[in-house]
């Protein structure tokens, strides 16, 4: 009976510390997130249009992009300067807070869905450009495993510019130019109407 007893407190024990050590993990990592804030929002859902929403994207991918900027791979001015002195462990906790929030998803025009959405499902065969969704997720969550951000929700400004610079050659982190190819053959119209419409995928 002793022995029972002992094993259970050695188990109530040893789940007390591991729920003690999760909140102050979770605690250091909000910590280490407020300074993101000012520019991704607290809770990784930005308030300017021009940087991009975090909460929900995969760990991996916000992993992957901070360690891109850190080394040169991915420029831009602040974040240049913000992931310089971030340890792979700063990276780890950043993006794992900012997984594990909310996104906010808005809303656009009825008359402004057809266009882009043609393009998010569809793609443009005459043009060889495929279907967003094939690598995004008809609801834009992205695939972890392969590595292809979710992109529910994301500012339509951001997305713009993001596929500009995939089309100019300014941003070249896409694995075998994949998004360069693609962007590449959208024309601005078709950029502003698949990024509006990404911008309301839920």
């Amino acid at each position: 009976m002793q022995t029972r007893k002992t094993v259970i407190l050695a188990l109530v024990t040893s789940l007390a510390t591991g729920l003690a050590v999760n909140a102050a993990q979770a605690q250091d990592a909000r910590t280490k997130a407020a300074p993101c804030g000012a520019c991704h929002g607290l809770t990784g859902n930005s308030p300017t249009p021009l940087w991009p929403n975090l909460a929900g994207q995969h760990p991996a991918y916000t992993t992957a992009q901070l360690k891109a900027f850190k080394s040169g791979a991915r420029r831009d001015p602040n974040m240049d300067a913000m992931s310089a002195t971030l340890s792979d462990q700063d990276i780890e906790d950043l993006a794992g807070f900012f997984a594990a929030q909310e996104a906010n998803v808005g809303s656009i025009a009825p008359e402004s869905v057809a266009a882009g959405q043609a393009i998010y499902r569809g793609g443009n065969a005459d043009k060889g450009v495929p279907a967003c969704m094939a690598c995004h997720g008809p609801n834009g969550i992205g695939n972890a495993p392969a590595g292809y951000p979710a992109l529910r929700g994301q500012h339509a400004e951001y997305t713009k510019k993001q596929l500009s610079e995939y089309r100019s050659g300014t941003r070249s982190t896409d694995p075998n130019s994949m998004m360069r190819t693609i962007a590449e053959r959208l024309t601005d119209a078709e950029i502003d109407a698949v990024a509006s419409y990404i911008s309301a995928l839920h």
